[in-house]
């Protein structure tokens, strides 16, 4: 079986508690990517182990510890899966807040879930895949929502974004979720997030924010400087996503941006 976890925005990121156990909470609004994509192979191993090898964008560290093995190994707790064959095209960056490696492990999930009826609902599956990331569950229903808490608890929302088309920049730059919180100082706001989105698109600029913009780009100079670009060639709205190093921008039209040849760059219209 062969599926296509696919990547996602932040509009708006909004810190607004550190929680006992040291995560933070959040306000935002995950918006799906749908043609921006990984691709995952899973079929039955021809041997009596897993077999897990990798393509496309170098994935550092131990590869033992890739979410989507750590979401095999979470449904192995609780039904019989046999040894498989795993082969992962990496095309989403780490480091860029586009939840790449949380995605993978949510349609691993759902892919072992149909493939092997294993038979868990979607709430099960969701709180399996909390297990795994704090974005991780979202890629279970795969919608647009409103999130809160550690981004786990979510309300599907709709936004006037039909026909728009949506441009990422994404830079040679890595970002660990770790090093972005260190400077971040929680605050609740006033109006929230799930207010401010209602606003007509046009005034998203002046009202919404992403809380690690002014530290990152503090340090990353480039990305403010991409976030302006986009502003310059007509974006509605633009914005660092989640706490990586992508910045994107949504437009009436499709734009018509040169952009820096080390740059990857997706365009896609919203549907």
């Amino acid at each position: 079986m062969i599926l296509f976890p696919n990547a996602k925005i932040n509009i708006g990121l909004f810190v607004t508690s550190k929680r006992p156990d040291n995560y933070h909470n959040i306000e935002t609004v995950f918006l799906p990517v749908k043609k921006l994509s990984d691709v995952l192979e899973v079929i039955n191993s021809p041997t009596s182990q897993d077999i897990f090898t990798t393509s496309g964008i170098n994935i550092s560290g131990d590869l033992n510890n890739n979410l989507v093995l750590l979401a095999l190994k979470k449904m192995r707790e609780i039904a019989s899966i046999p040894p498989l064959q795993i082969h992962l095209h990496e095309i989403i960056p780490s480091g860029a807040g586009l939840g790449g490696g949380s995605s993978d492990a949510a349609f691993m999930f759902r892919l072992l879930n149909e493939q092997f009826n294993v038979g868990l609902s979607t709430e099960e599956l969701e709180t399996l895949a909390k297990e795994i990331g704090a974005d991780c569950p979202v890629f279970i229903q795969n919608k647009t929502v409103f999130a809160k808490g550690v981004g786990n608890e979510f309300n599907e929302i709709s936004l006037p974004l039909k026909e728009h088309w949506l441009q990422i920049v994404i830079p040679t730059i890595h970002i660990t979720t770790a090093n972005a919180y260190k400077n971040i100082i929680p605050t609740l706001p006033k109006v929230s997030l799930q207010q401010k989105i209602k606003s007509p698109i046009e005034s998203w600029k002046d009202i919404i924010i992403n809380d690690f913009e002014a530290d990152v780009f503090k340090k990353h100079s480039e990305l403010n400087h991409i976030k302006n670009n986009f502003y310059e060639n007509g974006a509605i709205f633009s914005s660092l996503s989640g706490s990586g190093s992508s910045i994107y921008g949504i437009f009436k039209d499709e734009p018509n941006i040169v952009w820096n040849a080390n740059y990857i760059v997706h365009t896609e219209k919203i549907y």
